[in-house]
Protein backbone atom coordinates (compact mmCIF):
# COMPACT_ATOMS: atom_id res chain seq x y z
CA UNK A 1 0.00 0.00 0.00
CA UNK A 2 1.27 3.46 -0.89
CA UNK A 3 0.44 6.89 0.46
CA UNK A 4 -1.75 7.40 -2.62
CA UNK A 5 -3.80 4.38 -1.59
CA UNK A 6 -4.22 5.87 1.87
CA UNK A 7 -5.26 9.22 0.44
CA UNK A 8 -7.76 7.63 -1.95
CA UNK A 9 -9.25 5.34 0.69
CA UNK A 10 -9.56 8.12 3.23
CA UNK A 11 -11.03 10.64 0.80
CA UNK A 12 -13.74 8.13 -0.11
CA UNK A 13 -14.52 7.53 3.56
CA UNK A 14 -14.48 11.12 4.83
CA UNK A 15 -15.47 13.11 1.78
CA UNK A 16 -12.46 15.38 2.20
CA UNK A 17 -11.34 17.62 5.04
CA UNK A 18 -13.72 20.52 4.46
CA UNK A 19 -16.52 19.06 6.59
CA UNK A 20 -14.28 18.00 9.49
CA UNK A 21 -15.03 19.39 12.94
CA UNK A 22 -12.19 20.95 14.91
CA UNK A 23 -9.66 18.32 16.02
CA UNK A 24 -6.91 18.93 18.59
CA UNK A 25 -3.62 17.32 19.53
CA UNK A 26 -5.47 15.89 22.53
CA UNK A 27 -7.99 14.22 20.19
CA UNK A 28 -5.21 12.61 18.17
CA UNK A 29 -3.52 11.42 21.35
CA UNK A 30 -6.79 9.90 22.59
CA UNK A 31 -7.33 8.09 19.26
CA UNK A 32 -3.79 6.70 19.27
CA UNK A 33 -4.02 5.63 22.92
CA UNK A 34 -7.31 3.85 22.25
CA UNK A 35 -5.86 1.97 19.25
CA UNK A 36 -2.44 1.33 20.80
CA UNK A 37 -2.93 1.41 24.61
CA UNK A 38 0.12 2.81 26.45
CA UNK A 39 -0.33 0.07 29.06
CA UNK A 40 0.94 -2.42 26.43
CA UNK A 41 4.33 -0.70 26.17
CA UNK A 42 7.36 -2.46 27.62
CA UNK A 43 8.55 -1.10 30.98
CA UNK A 44 11.65 0.48 29.42
CA UNK A 45 9.75 2.20 26.63
CA UNK A 46 8.84 5.89 26.35
CA UNK A 47 5.63 6.40 24.42
CA UNK A 48 3.07 9.17 24.03
CA UNK A 49 3.19 12.89 23.32
CA UNK A 50 6.80 14.06 22.97
CA UNK A 51 6.11 17.73 22.29
CA UNK A 52 3.15 19.92 21.45
CA UNK A 53 0.23 21.62 23.18
CA UNK A 54 -2.74 19.24 23.64
CA UNK A 55 -5.11 22.14 22.95
CA UNK A 56 -3.60 23.06 19.58
CA UNK A 57 -5.75 22.37 16.48
CA UNK A 58 -4.74 19.67 14.00
CA UNK A 59 -5.79 19.92 10.37
CA UNK A 60 -3.34 17.38 8.92
CA UNK A 61 -1.40 14.46 10.39
CA UNK A 62 1.90 13.15 9.00
CA UNK A 63 3.19 9.68 9.85
CA UNK A 64 6.66 8.13 9.64
CA UNK A 65 8.59 5.35 11.31
CA UNK A 66 10.90 7.78 13.10
CA UNK A 67 11.54 11.50 13.29
CA UNK A 68 14.81 12.39 11.60
CA UNK A 69 15.74 15.91 10.47
CA UNK A 70 14.58 15.07 6.96
CA UNK A 71 11.26 13.68 8.20
CA UNK A 72 10.66 16.74 10.39
CA UNK A 73 11.40 19.02 7.44
CA UNK A 74 8.95 17.08 5.26
CA UNK A 75 6.19 17.16 7.89
CA UNK A 76 6.57 20.93 8.12
CA UNK A 77 6.65 21.32 4.33
CA UNK A 78 3.51 19.17 4.04
CA UNK A 79 1.64 21.53 6.36
CA UNK A 80 1.10 18.98 9.12
CA UNK A 81 0.33 20.10 12.67
CA UNK A 82 1.14 16.67 14.12
CA UNK A 83 3.70 13.99 13.35
CA UNK A 84 3.00 10.43 14.52
CA UNK A 85 5.96 8.02 14.62
CA UNK A 86 6.80 4.53 15.84
CA UNK A 87 10.29 5.05 17.28
CA UNK A 88 10.42 7.51 20.22
CA UNK A 89 12.79 10.40 19.68
CA UNK A 90 13.63 10.53 23.41
CA UNK A 91 13.82 6.81 24.16
CA UNK A 92 17.12 7.11 26.00
CA UNK A 93 17.81 9.72 28.65
CA UNK A 94 19.16 13.13 27.69
CA UNK A 95 20.21 16.03 29.90
CA UNK A 96 19.76 18.69 27.24
CA UNK A 97 17.51 19.42 24.29
CA UNK A 98 19.44 22.52 23.29
CA UNK A 99 19.03 23.47 19.65
CA UNK A 100 22.67 22.60 18.92
CA UNK A 101 22.19 18.93 19.93
CA UNK A 102 20.86 16.36 17.42
CA UNK A 103 17.57 15.66 19.24
CA UNK A 104 17.17 19.22 20.45
CA UNK A 105 17.57 20.52 16.91
CA UNK A 106 14.63 18.40 15.78
CA UNK A 107 12.44 19.36 18.74
CA UNK A 108 13.10 23.08 18.29
CA UNK A 109 12.34 22.76 14.59
CA UNK A 110 8.99 21.07 15.27
CA UNK A 111 7.96 23.39 18.10
CA UNK A 112 8.79 26.53 16.12
CA UNK A 113 6.67 25.23 13.24
CA UNK A 114 3.77 24.25 15.52
CA UNK A 115 4.10 20.52 14.86
CA UNK A 116 3.32 18.15 17.75
CA UNK A 117 5.24 14.85 17.94
CA UNK A 118 3.70 11.58 19.18
CA UNK A 119 5.25 8.10 19.45
CA UNK A 120 3.57 4.68 19.66
CA UNK A 121 6.33 2.06 19.98
CA UNK A 122 6.12 -1.32 21.73
CA UNK A 123 2.48 -0.62 22.54
CA UNK A 124 1.84 -0.54 18.78
CA UNK A 125 3.90 -3.73 18.40
CA UNK A 126 1.64 -5.56 20.88
CA UNK A 127 -1.76 -4.05 20.04
CA UNK A 128 -4.35 -5.60 17.74
CA UNK A 129 -4.26 -4.60 15.02
CA UNK A 130 -0.71 -3.34 15.32
CA UNK A 131 2.73 -3.45 13.77
CA UNK A 132 3.02 -7.25 13.87
CA UNK A 133 -0.45 -7.81 12.41
CA UNK A 134 0.47 -5.53 9.53
CA UNK A 135 3.76 -7.35 8.92
CA UNK A 136 2.12 -10.78 8.99
CA UNK A 137 -0.74 -9.74 6.71
CA UNK A 138 1.58 -8.20 4.11
CA UNK A 139 3.57 -11.44 3.96
CA UNK A 140 0.45 -13.61 3.59
CA UNK A 141 0.68 -15.01 7.12
CA UNK A 142 -2.44 -15.33 9.26
CA UNK A 143 -1.84 -13.03 12.28
CA UNK A 144 -2.53 -15.56 15.00
CA UNK A 145 -1.32 -15.80 18.59
CA UNK A 146 1.53 -13.53 19.75
CA UNK A 147 5.03 -14.83 20.45
CA UNK A 148 5.08 -13.06 23.81
CA UNK A 149 1.48 -12.75 25.05
CA UNK A 150 0.72 -10.00 27.54
CA UNK A 151 -2.07 -10.13 30.11
CA UNK A 152 -5.02 -8.43 28.50
CA UNK A 153 -5.52 -4.94 29.91
CA UNK A 154 -8.66 -4.93 32.01
CA UNK A 155 -11.65 -2.66 31.56
CA UNK A 156 -12.98 0.08 33.77
CA UNK A 157 -16.69 0.24 34.49
CA UNK A 158 -17.80 3.87 34.62
CA UNK A 159 -20.87 5.22 36.44
CA UNK A 160 -21.72 8.90 35.92
CA UNK A 161 -24.65 10.95 37.24
CA UNK A 162 -25.84 13.50 34.68
CA UNK A 163 -28.85 15.84 34.38
CA UNK A 164 -31.25 14.09 32.03
CA UNK A 165 -31.11 16.73 29.32
CA UNK A 166 -27.29 16.46 29.16
CA UNK A 167 -26.87 12.67 29.26
CA UNK A 168 -26.58 12.21 25.47
CA UNK A 169 -23.83 14.84 25.18
CA UNK A 170 -21.82 13.33 28.03
CA UNK A 171 -22.24 9.80 26.64
CA UNK A 172 -21.10 10.88 23.17
CA UNK A 173 -18.01 12.61 24.60
CA UNK A 174 -17.08 9.47 26.51
CA UNK A 175 -17.59 7.32 23.41
CA UNK A 176 -15.28 9.58 21.42
CA UNK A 177 -12.62 9.23 24.14
CA UNK A 178 -12.60 5.42 23.80
CA UNK A 179 -15.41 4.26 26.10
CA UNK A 180 -18.42 2.11 25.25
CA UNK A 181 -16.85 -0.54 22.98
CA UNK A 182 -17.50 -4.24 23.71
CA UNK A 183 -16.20 -6.68 21.10
CA UNK A 184 -17.72 -5.82 17.72
CA UNK A 185 -20.13 -3.24 19.21
CA UNK A 186 -19.56 0.39 20.07
CA UNK A 187 -21.59 3.14 21.80
CA UNK A 188 -22.63 0.56 24.42
CA UNK A 189 -24.13 2.08 27.57
CA UNK A 190 -26.77 1.60 30.27
CA UNK A 191 -29.01 4.38 31.57
CA UNK A 192 -31.22 4.51 34.64
CA UNK A 193 -33.29 7.60 35.46
CA UNK A 194 -33.58 8.83 39.03
CA UNK A 195 -33.28 11.83 41.30
CA UNK A 196 -30.07 13.32 42.63
CA UNK A 197 -29.57 15.93 45.32
CA UNK A 198 -26.81 18.24 46.57
CA UNK A 199 -26.28 21.47 48.50
CA UNK A 200 -23.81 24.01 47.10
CA UNK A 201 -21.48 25.44 49.78
CA UNK A 202 -20.21 28.99 50.04
CA UNK A 203 -17.37 28.74 47.50
CA UNK A 204 -19.42 26.82 44.90
CA UNK A 205 -20.54 28.16 41.54
CA UNK A 206 -23.40 25.75 40.80
CA UNK A 207 -24.75 25.13 37.32
CA UNK A 208 -28.10 24.33 38.96
CA UNK A 209 -29.32 25.44 42.40
CA UNK A 210 -28.56 28.10 45.00
CA UNK A 211 -25.66 28.28 47.47
CA UNK A 212 -26.75 26.99 50.88
CA UNK A 213 -29.94 25.32 49.69
CA UNK A 214 -30.57 21.61 48.99
CA UNK A 215 -31.28 21.07 45.31
CA UNK A 216 -33.05 18.02 43.88
CA UNK A 217 -32.48 17.30 40.18
CA UNK A 218 -33.88 14.75 37.72
CA UNK A 219 -30.72 12.88 36.70
CA UNK A 220 -29.68 9.78 34.79
CA UNK A 221 -27.14 7.23 35.94
CA UNK A 222 -25.00 6.49 32.88
CA UNK A 223 -22.84 3.33 32.84
CA UNK A 224 -20.34 2.04 30.28
CA UNK A 225 -16.98 0.30 30.06
CA UNK A 226 -13.66 1.64 28.76
CA UNK A 227 -10.10 0.31 28.42
CA UNK A 228 -8.06 1.15 31.49
CA UNK A 229 -5.49 2.79 29.23
CA UNK A 230 -8.14 5.30 28.13
CA UNK A 231 -8.94 6.39 31.69
CA UNK A 232 -7.29 9.81 31.53
CA UNK A 233 -8.84 10.59 28.14
CA UNK A 234 -12.31 9.56 29.32
CA UNK A 235 -12.02 11.65 32.49
CA UNK A 236 -11.01 14.69 30.44
CA UNK A 237 -13.88 14.18 28.00
CA UNK A 238 -16.42 13.59 30.77
CA UNK A 239 -15.46 16.76 32.63
CA UNK A 240 -15.47 18.85 29.46
CA UNK A 241 -18.97 17.68 28.48
CA UNK A 242 -20.58 17.55 31.93
CA UNK A 243 -22.44 20.72 32.94
CA UNK A 244 -21.67 20.42 36.67
CA UNK A 245 -18.76 22.16 38.35
CA UNK A 246 -18.05 18.91 40.25
CA UNK A 247 -19.46 15.93 38.31
CA UNK A 248 -20.06 12.74 40.31
CA UNK A 249 -18.62 9.55 38.80
CA UNK A 250 -17.23 6.17 39.90
CA UNK A 251 -14.60 3.97 38.23
CA UNK A 252 -14.43 0.24 39.03
CA UNK A 253 -11.53 -1.86 37.66
CA UNK A 254 -12.28 -5.25 36.12
CA UNK A 255 -9.81 -7.91 35.01
CA UNK A 256 -10.06 -9.46 31.53
CA UNK A 257 -10.41 -13.26 31.47
CA UNK A 258 -10.89 -16.08 28.97
CA UNK A 259 -9.38 -14.27 25.99
CA UNK A 260 -9.01 -16.16 22.71
CA UNK A 261 -5.24 -16.66 22.06
CA UNK A 262 -5.72 -15.25 18.56
CA UNK A 263 -7.09 -12.06 20.11
CA UNK A 264 -4.41 -11.84 22.79
CA UNK A 265 -2.06 -8.87 22.69
CA UNK A 266 1.72 -9.12 22.70
CA UNK A 267 4.76 -8.85 20.46
CA UNK A 268 5.04 -11.13 17.41
CA UNK A 269 2.49 -13.29 15.58
CA UNK A 270 2.34 -16.98 14.60
CA UNK A 271 0.15 -18.28 11.79
CA UNK A 272 -0.27 -20.31 8.63
CA UNK A 273 1.10 -19.08 5.31
CA UNK A 274 -1.63 -18.57 2.71
CA UNK A 275 0.23 -20.69 0.12
CA UNK A 276 2.89 -23.27 1.13
CA UNK A 277 6.10 -22.69 -0.82
CA UNK A 278 9.83 -23.52 -0.78
CA UNK A 279 11.89 -21.39 1.60
CA UNK A 280 13.80 -19.73 -1.26
CA UNK A 281 10.47 -18.57 -2.74
CA UNK A 282 9.26 -17.35 0.65
CA UNK A 283 12.41 -15.25 1.08
CA UNK A 284 11.79 -13.80 -2.38
CA UNK A 285 8.21 -12.97 -1.34
CA UNK A 286 9.42 -11.16 1.77
CA UNK A 287 11.84 -9.12 -0.34
CA UNK A 288 9.11 -8.32 -2.88
CA UNK A 289 6.45 -7.27 -0.38
CA UNK A 290 8.47 -5.24 2.12
CA UNK A 291 9.88 -1.79 1.31
CA UNK A 292 13.23 -1.98 -0.49
CA UNK A 293 16.41 -1.27 1.50
CA UNK A 294 20.15 -1.57 0.92
CA UNK A 295 20.19 -4.18 3.70
CA UNK A 296 17.92 -6.37 1.63
CA UNK A 297 16.52 -9.71 2.87
CA UNK A 298 18.60 -12.72 3.94
CA UNK A 299 17.52 -16.29 4.54
CA UNK A 300 19.18 -19.01 6.66
CA UNK A 301 18.08 -22.61 6.20
CA UNK A 302 17.28 -25.24 3.58
CA UNK A 303 16.24 -23.37 0.38
CA UNK A 304 13.91 -26.24 -0.62
CA UNK A 305 12.11 -26.68 2.69
CA UNK A 306 8.36 -26.15 2.31
CA UNK A 307 7.14 -23.29 4.47
CA UNK A 308 3.64 -23.62 5.93
CA UNK A 309 3.70 -22.10 9.42
CA UNK A 310 5.47 -18.80 10.07
CA UNK A 311 6.34 -16.63 13.06
CA UNK A 312 7.02 -12.91 12.66
CA UNK A 313 8.44 -10.30 15.03
CA UNK A 314 8.79 -6.78 13.69
CA UNK A 315 12.01 -5.01 14.56
CA UNK A 316 14.85 -6.65 16.48
CA UNK A 317 13.65 -10.14 17.36
CA UNK A 318 16.62 -12.35 18.19
CA UNK A 319 15.39 -12.61 21.79
CA UNK A 320 12.53 -14.78 20.47
CA UNK A 321 14.71 -17.40 18.76
CA UNK A 322 14.40 -19.86 21.66
CA UNK A 323 10.64 -19.32 21.90
CA UNK A 324 10.12 -19.81 18.17
CA UNK A 325 11.99 -23.10 18.34
CA UNK A 326 9.24 -24.53 20.55
CA UNK A 327 6.32 -23.53 18.33
CA UNK A 328 6.74 -25.95 15.43
CA UNK A 329 7.07 -23.23 12.80
CA UNK A 330 8.83 -23.61 9.48
CA UNK A 331 10.20 -20.05 9.31
CA UNK A 332 10.75 -17.00 11.47
CA UNK A 333 10.83 -13.47 10.03
CA UNK A 334 12.47 -10.70 12.06
CA UNK A 335 15.24 -8.07 11.88
CA UNK A 336 18.71 -7.11 13.14
CA UNK A 337 19.95 -10.68 13.52
CA UNK A 338 23.53 -11.49 14.54
CA UNK A 339 25.81 -14.27 13.33
CA UNK A 340 26.22 -16.37 16.46
CA UNK A 341 22.57 -16.48 17.64
CA UNK A 342 21.45 -17.53 14.15
CA UNK A 343 24.21 -20.12 13.79
CA UNK A 344 23.47 -21.64 17.19
CA UNK A 345 19.73 -21.67 16.51
CA UNK A 346 20.15 -23.51 13.21
CA UNK A 347 22.23 -26.15 15.01
CA UNK A 348 19.70 -26.64 17.81
CA UNK A 349 16.29 -26.03 16.23
CA UNK A 350 14.38 -27.05 13.12
CA UNK A 351 13.20 -23.90 11.34
CA UNK A 352 14.44 -21.42 8.76
CA UNK A 353 15.20 -17.78 9.53
CA UNK A 354 14.59 -14.62 7.49
CA UNK A 355 16.44 -11.42 8.40
CA UNK A 356 15.07 -8.11 7.13
CA UNK A 357 16.00 -4.48 7.69
CA UNK A 358 14.49 -3.14 10.91
CA UNK A 359 12.91 -0.18 9.12
CA UNK A 360 11.38 -2.37 6.41
CA UNK A 361 9.61 -4.70 8.83
CA UNK A 362 7.93 -1.85 10.72
CA UNK A 363 7.32 0.91 8.18
CA UNK A 364 4.13 -0.63 6.70
CA UNK A 365 2.39 0.03 10.03
CA UNK A 366 2.39 3.74 9.18
CA UNK A 367 -0.34 3.12 6.59
CA UNK A 368 -2.43 1.18 9.09
CA UNK A 369 -2.20 4.01 11.62
CA UNK A 370 -2.88 6.62 8.93
CA UNK A 371 -6.12 4.96 7.90
CA UNK A 372 -7.19 4.47 11.52
CA UNK A 373 -6.69 8.17 12.32
CA UNK A 374 -8.44 9.31 9.14
CA UNK A 375 -11.43 7.07 9.87
CA UNK A 376 -11.58 8.00 13.55
CA UNK A 377 -11.01 11.74 13.32
CA UNK A 378 -11.80 12.69 9.73
CA UNK A 379 -8.50 14.54 9.41
CA UNK A 380 -6.29 14.18 6.31
CA UNK A 381 -3.30 11.94 6.90
CA UNK A 382 -0.09 11.53 4.91
CA UNK A 383 2.62 8.87 5.22
CA UNK A 384 6.09 10.34 4.72
CA UNK A 385 7.81 7.76 2.53
CA UNK A 386 11.38 8.87 3.22
CA UNK A 387 13.52 5.76 3.81
CA UNK A 388 15.07 6.33 7.23
CA UNK A 389 16.89 2.99 7.29
CA UNK A 390 20.45 4.01 8.28
CA UNK A 391 22.19 1.66 5.83
CA UNK A 392 22.80 3.48 2.55
CA UNK A 393 25.36 1.36 0.65
CA UNK A 394 25.64 -2.37 0.00
CA UNK A 395 28.19 -4.44 -1.91
CA UNK A 396 28.59 -8.15 -2.56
Amino acid sequence: MTSKDVEATSEAQTGGAAAVDSVTVSDVRAAMDAAYPPALAESWDKVGLVCGDPKDPVEKIALALECTDEVADQAIADGAQMLVVHHPLLLRGVNSVAADTPKGRILHKLIRAGVALFAAHTNADSARPGVNDQLATILGVHPGAPLAPQPAPGLDTWTVKVPREHVDAVAEAMFEAGAGTIGAYDKCAFRLDGQGQFRPLGSAKPFIGTVGEVEKVEEARLEMVAPRAARSAVIEALKDAHPYEEPAFDIVSNEATGLDPEKAVGIGRVGELDTPMPFKDFVARVAERLPTTEWGVRGAGDPDRIIRKVAVASGAGDSFLDIVGKLGVDAFVTSDLRHHPVDETLRAADFCIVDTAHWASEFPWCYQAAIMLREKLGVPTHVIEIRTDPWTVAAS
